[in-house]
C-alpha cells in the first residue's frame, strides 16, 4: 500500500517560484485568489457597470490556468454566468 500525505501549497509550487507548469499550462502564483477575487466582484456588478466587462475578460483570462489545476474537477459554479464564462473559455 502507498503512503498517502496531505498536499501543503509549498509541494506544489515552492516558495522560491512564481509560476509553475501544470497539465502544461504555465500559472502565476496567485492566479486562483485572483479567480475568486473576480467573481465576487462580478457577483456586485451589474452588467451595465462600466467595469463589467473587464471583470469577465480577466476571468476568461483565468480560466485556463484555473481549470489546469483541477478547480473544475472538484467544484462547480453556483453563478449561471460564471459557468457561461468559464464554458465559453
Amino acid at each position: 500500500m502507498s503512503e498517502s500525505r496531505a498536499v501543503r501549497p509549498e509541494d506544489v509550487l515552492p516558495d522560491e517560484l512564481d509560476v509553475g507548469t501544470m497539465n502544461g499550462v504555465s500559472v502565476r502564483k496567485g492566479t486562483i485568489g485572483a479567480f475568486v477575487a473576480n467573481v465576487k466582484l462580478l457577483e456586485g456588478l451589474d452588467p451595465t457597470d462600466p467595469g463589467y466587462q473587464e471583470v469577465v475578460d480577466q476571468l476568461r483570462a483565468l480560466v485556463p490556468a484555473v481549470r489546469a489545476v483541477g478547480v473544475f474537477d472538484v467544484l462547480a459554479p453556483r453563478s449561471p454566468v460564471l459557468a457561461e464564462i468559464i464554458a465559453e473559455s
